[in-house]
């Protein structure tokens, strides 16, 4: 994987178009875009453990132009599944999202089932790709688990970054790589905390009332990260969902393949009776008729404006829609790799955690090989 020096172009052109919107909801903090006509019930994107709202750009952009209304959202901190359930309902009620379509990808299409099984009159179709449907394998992967909220946040980001296949990737694929490890830069060491421990924490995917028929299975056939064990149990358990199957692809098709992918999308949207309005796009604003242009918002607070108050698509409002630099700018490559006084403080702050730990001999060993990685990986761009 190479770093990152610059943001592909259509990216930085979606940032220029499309607000990101930040809101505390009692005491979790939600970042999300909200892109298309409100009238349309929306697509709700959700990301794997390396991913981010942004990392579904390319469907907003697409799906939005021909009348679809997506929000893609970051997971937010939450430690167990019954708190995401709580956490996920109170956002859909702040936004005023009563019904949605729900899009997952690995850990986020684990999230989505475990939210229409405990939440059935909420969901009304999933899109699932390269996901699963229960946690036991990731668990016994990771036996330093009970510990991992105490762990650097450099040694998750390593954790995560070796479970996405390294080359030699196509262009494209190896593109979307890049774009995902910049990413995943961006995210804190509770992010990652929290989001490892959804992914470890034992639990399965009960029987869901929504019928197969409203579900899509949307894998790649080269590789992933997700064993495809664990893919083909998804399948098993809905026979009856519709099957979209991407030959290549990689762990994130929604980058490497997007015309792919929004075509599936779009297909599944009309099979379930998601009308489209691409007629208001003449009403939607630069800020994706969404509301407010403000990036944060406390809870609670009403988010939409009336439709009469927005302008062209392409017009917008000037600087005041333009989104912040914090949290969406592309890290330089000084802010990617560690220092070797960051390393060596990082060191000494940890050893005493380490050497109480009952997990001493896997994870030292997981925590050698990550320090020798990151060196060798900044010496190469020094």
């Amino acid at each position: 994987m190479k770093g990152i020096s610059s943001a592909p172009g259509d990216y930085v052109h979606f940032k220029s178009q499309v607000p990101l919107h930040k809101i505390s909801i009692g005491s979790k903090q939600w970042r999300y875009y909200d892109f298309g006509p409100k009238s349309v019930l929306p697509l709700i994107c959700i990301p794997g453990i390396a991913g981010t709202a942004d990392v579904y750009y390319k469907q907003i952009m697409s799906l939005s132009l021909k009348g679809y209304r997506v929000i893609s959202i970051d997971i937010p901190q939450v430690w167990n599944h019954h708190e995401w359930i709580h956490a996920f309902e109170k956002f859909l009620d702040t936004i005023n999202v009563h019904h949605v379509h729900l899009y997952g990808t690995s850990l986020g299409g684990f999230l989505a089932q475990i939210f229409a099984q405990h939440r059935p009159r909420r969901v009304k179709s999933l899109v699932l790709s390269n996901t699963f449907l229960e946690t036991h394998k990731f668990a016994a992967a990771m036996p330093w688990s009970p510990i991992v909220s105490w762990t650097p946040s450099f040694l998750l980001k390593r954790h995560i970054l070796t479970g996405i296949h390294d080359g030699p990737h196509e262009p494209f694929i190896a593109d979307s790589v890049d774009f995902v490890v910049g990413q995943v830069e961006k995210l804190s060491r509770e992010d990652i905390s929290s989001r490892l421990t959804l992914n470890v924490n034992v639990t399965s995917v009960g029987p869901l009332l929504l019928p197969d028929s409203f579900i899509t299975i949307m894998d790649t056939n080269d590789y992933c990260a997700v064993p495809q064990e664990l893919k083909d149990q998804v399948s098993e358990r809905y026979p009856g969902a519709r099957r979209a199957v991407l030959k290549t692809g990689g762990d994130f098709p929604f980058l490497s393949r997007p015309d792919e992918v929004n075509l599936y999308l779009q297909l599944h949207l009309r099979r379930v009776g998601v009308e489209a309005k691409p007629a208001l796009l003449q009403g939607v604003s630069g800020d994706g008729s969404s509301g407010s242009s403000s990036d944060e918002k406390k809870g609670g607070g009403h988010l939409d404006k009336p439709p009469e108050d927005h302008g062209s698509l392409g017009g917008g409002d000037g600087g005041d829609h333009q989104p912040q630099a914090s949290g969406s700018e592309v890290h330089g490559l000084d802010e990617q790799f560690l220092s070797n006084r960051e390393i060596t403080s990082i060191t000494l702050g940890t050893s005493f955690f380490l050497m109480q730990a009952p997990y001493i001999p896997s994870l030292l060993q997981f925590y050698m090989g990550a320090l020798y990685v990151t060196w060798k990986r900044r010496s190469e761009f020094v």
